[in-house]
């Protein structure tokens, strides 16, 4: 389970949760995204339709339905699942705060979700992104407390680790106190061009900062991969053979080979 954040807002969050777990589902893996940003554009991407009043996210948090009621099925691949934000979620931040278990709410909504799918004998999910408003408030700290890694998508831009250092120590609190499980595992570059210095420098001191949670693939600036959304596709079914589509394909199989390592290793010991 991923939890994809970054606190800083137009770094390409969404698009690499959303075309990571298209890439993953084309392959023929169960995948699910919970979209917990209030502007849902991830449900946008995947062609799930959430009209306010819609079920989602926002009444998932609040416990008023359990989460099976929320999942709807992409439109474009079979076993890419999704649980749709609506422009409610906004004002779950607020709601919360009076709520029991409030750091909990989508971590227990979640273990309850996969209970219920081994109990009606679906297939387990292999994979479960959560898509995060740029933000480190309660919708967040939800995140963070529901997964075990976190992604860290980086635009290849000057300021690109600004704001890092407070992400990351905000990570270190909820570990300490919330979740010890959490890690960062996952560092992705988006938008990068490749013809710049800029973005080389900066791709650069982020493998020096962190060399072995930075992934190979870099992700490319698109107009493919700006495109896609406003079909209500993600990049890999928009344009499946542009650079942008074969980047995260790459970044997909990448996450996919370390997770068979980590069960490799964990199987031996």
């Amino acid at each position: 389970m991923f939890t994809v954040a970054n606190q800083k807002g137009g770094v390409g969050k969404t698009t690499t949760t959303v075309n990571i777990a298209a890439a993953l589902a084309r392959s023929g893996l169960e995948v699910l995204v919970i979209d917990n940003d209030p502007q849902g554009n991830a449900s946008t991407a995947l062609g799930v339709e959430h009209p306010s009043g819609t079920v989602s996210t926002y009444d998932v948090l609040l416990g008023e339905v359990p989460m099976q009621d929320a999942v709807t099925v992409s439109g474009a691949l079979e076993s890419l699942w999704c649980v749709p934000a609506t422009v409610d979620l906004s004002g779950a931040e607020i709601e919360l705060v009076s709520l029991e278990g409030r750091e909990y709410r989508l971590r227990t909504a979640l273990a309850e979700y996969l209970r219920w799918r081994d109990e009606q004998g679906l297939p387990r999910l292999d994979y479960v992104f959560i898509d995060c408003p740029p933000s480190l408030g309660l919708l967040t700290v939800n995140a963070f407390t529901a997964a075990a890694e976190v992604l860290i998508p980086i635009q290849c831009e000057y300021y690109a680790l600004e704001g890092l250092s407070q992400l990351l120590n905000n990570i270190e609190l909820i570990k300490g106190h919330l979740n010890p499980e959490l890690t960062v595992s996952t560092i992705l570059l988006t938008m990068s061009d490749t013809r710049t210095n800029l973005a080389r420098e900066v791709a650069g001191e982020v493998r020096g900062h962190f060399p072995n949670e930075t992934l190979s693939a870099v992700i490319p600036r698109s107009v493919r991969i700006s495109e896609a959304p406003s079909y209500g596709q993600t990049v890999m079914t928009y344009d499946p053979s542009s650079s942008g589509a074969l980047a995260y394909l790459q970044a997909a199989r990448e996450l996919s080979d370390r997770g068979a390592a980590a069960a490799t290793t964990e199987s031996h010991r």
